[in-house]
């Protein structure tokens, strides 16, 4: 008898999680992106609304920036685990599971991966007063003058913050960090000679490139970029396993049923397919991916450990 009951039992929550699948989305979706608007992380929640709300189901954007995107995170990891709260990620979310010393979520337990949307390189740019034209010239004038050259970054745990430590590390060289809120003010003060040097993402600093604002050292990524052919990769120009791509991606909270995790990332690696939604990705330097949930993850374990050894031997911690 209590084996038919737990039976009967099994077989009607199997029945409520696949009604629950065959009726989702139930309400609007809100994509929660930690991120100010303005940037790819924006874009990408704001592409993914658009389309759901078009073939899907009602959605939008919920931009929730502040303190290197904990804040966004945290709302989050504290929403119902039903697959009506997405999380846009990029590489700070990997980062902060180690530069933060004290996070109000758990960054590998509260969190399951929805899907791997896309990636693109950092470039390094300088002042055009600086006088470096390859990464051995700026390895050498670093070394030259320690600590009296300085980097902006968009705030602690951000890409360009990485890249930058990563290289100060793999170089052994020492280069003052200067954060501002954002890349915009940290690309006019760039220009403005106020800082000398940005790891930053390509769509942003491109223009100013070509326009001769700032000069263009490297790309970050093992390959070539299309976007700029004639630019080495920092790997191949001296430093060599140097390799950093700012990834984006989705998430949701831990708890989401399995059924709902691949209803969402069978509907988003439909819209990374779509014609338009590629051109947008690809007019923005992203190589779109898609993929399985599980291919998200193992990409995220990769590189929760990869920047957590950064973190470590460079001591950039966040108290």
């Amino acid at each position: 008898m209590r084996y038919q009951l737990f039976a009967a039992l099994l077989a009607a929550a199997v029945c409520s999680h696949g009604a629950f699948a065959q009726n989702f989305p139930s309400k609007p979706i809100r994509i929660i992106v930690p991120f100010p608007p303005g940037a790819f992380n924006d874009t990408l929640g704001r592409i993914i609304a658009q389309k759901f709300t078009d073939g899907f189901g009602q959605a939008f954007v919920d931009n929730r920036g502040g303190a290197g995107s904990t804040l966004g995170t945290d709302l989050a990891a504290k929403s119902p685990p039903d697959g009506h709260t997405l999380l846009g990620v990029a590489v700070p979310f990997a980062v902060n599971a180690s530069l933060y010393s004290k996070l109000p979520y758990s960054t590998e337990r509260d969190f399951v991966p929805i899907i791997y949307a896309g990636f693109t390189p950092n470039m390094l740019v300088v002042h055009p007063s600086l006088p470096v034209k390859t990464i051995g010239d700026l390895i050498a004038l670093a070394k030259a003058k320690p600590g009296q050259l300085d980097y902006a970054s968009t705030g602690a745990g951000t890409s360009n913050h990485m890249s930058m430590e990563l290289f100060k590390m793999m170089t052994k060289t020492d280069i003052l960090h200067v954060p501002y809120k954002g890349s915009a003010p940290a690309l006019t003060d760039l220009m403005g000679g106020h800082v000398m040097m940005i790891f930053d993402n390509m769509p942003n600093v491109l223009p100013h490139v070509k326009g001769g604002r700032m000069r263009g050292i490297a790309v970050t990524s093992l390959k070539r970029s299309a976007l700029a052919p004639e630019l080495p990769t920092v790997d191949e120009s001296g430093v060599p396993g140097y390799d950093v791509l700012v990834w984006f991606g989705v998430m949701a909270p831990a708890g989401v049923p399995r059924e709902i995790v691949a209803r969402l990332n069978a509907e988003i690696n439909k819209i990374l397919l779509m014609p338009d939604v590629r051109e947008r990705f690809l007019a923005g330097g992203v190589e779109p991916v898609g993929g399985s949930a599980e291919k998200f993850g193992e990409h995220l374990k990769v590189e929760i450990a990869k920047w957590g050894k950064v973190v470590k031997a460079t001591g950039s911690r966040v108290d």
